[in-house]
């Protein structure tokens, strides 16, 4: 049977009203960093303005962003390929020998508020002498990727069948030789997905990068308070800034986001 057209006319009503909420703030980010700090203020150009570039100028020339990008990227990139080597075996030891207990261990680790680890790493690190290095931002940063990359992994583990195990093992292959050659070929979908999503998460941190990063390793979202004076706020640089961080990320999720549905629904039909 076909909708009322009653119906649809609501569904296309509630579907735009929602599209529009969650685009707005986004538009109006990316219109203030193409304004000047007066315009912004100004309520009669919220719509009609002249365009300026001068703010992502200062963003990207005055500001050393582009030192900043490059220490998003190393600090995101690294705690992503040091989670999934260290998360895929884990999860697959979970899925196939049943560890209920190491996955419960796990799961706690993702639900304990990072906050509340800062002053016993920063005390740790600092007496370590790591405290505004790249390797204690990578580590600190895996704590919230490498319980994701495992629950991730361990759904799509658990929706490859483990005759496909057996049959390695009956040819002489050892449970390491499996996971090899036989479950990684199939489960690059799941890594792929782990992957995106852990270096997203590690993208948008802001807390660890802002207590454990100094002024030559701070990643973009810490970089975006040079714009925030005590006196006052650099608008236009700060929406520009903002822009910076968001927006590239979100083109990547957009072209991405069949590999992650896809992969964060796996397993979930098992059974």
């Amino acid at each position: 049977m076909k909708p009322r057209p009653a119906y649809q006319a609501f569904r296309v009503v509630a579907l735009t009203l929602v599209v529009l909420s969650l685009l707005a703030p986004l538009l109006w980010m990316i219109a203030a960093s193409l304004k000047t700090n007066v315009d912004i203020y100004d309520t009669g150009k919220a719509l009609v303005f002249s365009p300026t570039l001068d703010n992502y100028a200062k963003v990207l020339q005055q500001a050393n962003y582009v030192q900043f990008i490059g220490n998003s990227l190393w600090v995101a990139f690294a705690a992503t390929v040091a989670s999934l080597i260290l998360g895929g075996p884990a999860a697959y030891s979970m899925s196939r020998f049943n560890m209920k207990k190491s996955a419960l261990v796990v799961l706690m680790a993702r639900v304990i508020p990072g906050v509340s680890l800062l002053v016993p790493w920063y005390y740790v690190f600092s007496n370590l002498k790591m405290v505004g290095g790249f390797g204690v931002l990578i580590i600190s940063h895996m704590f919230v990727s490498l319980p994701l990359v495992v629950y991730i992994m361990m759904g799509y583990f658990d929706s490859l069948p483990a005759e496909l195990e057996e049959a390695g093992l009956v040819d002489g292959l050892t449970h390491i030789g499996a996971f090899r050659r036989i479950i990684l070929p199939l489960s690059v979908p799941g890594i792929a997905t782990a992957g995106i999503l852990s270096f997203i998460f590690s993208w948008n941190n802001f807390m660890f990068a802002l207590v454990l990063s100094d002024a030559d390793t701070k990643t973009l979202p810490v970089a975006i308070f040079d714009f925030v004076g005590y006196a006052s706020i650099d608008w236009g640089g700060l929406m520009a800034a903002a822009t910076v961080v968001t927006v590239p990320i979100m083109v990547i999720a957009l072209f991405v986001q069949k590999y992650v549905v896809s992969g964060l629904t796996a397993g979930a039909t098992k059974g």
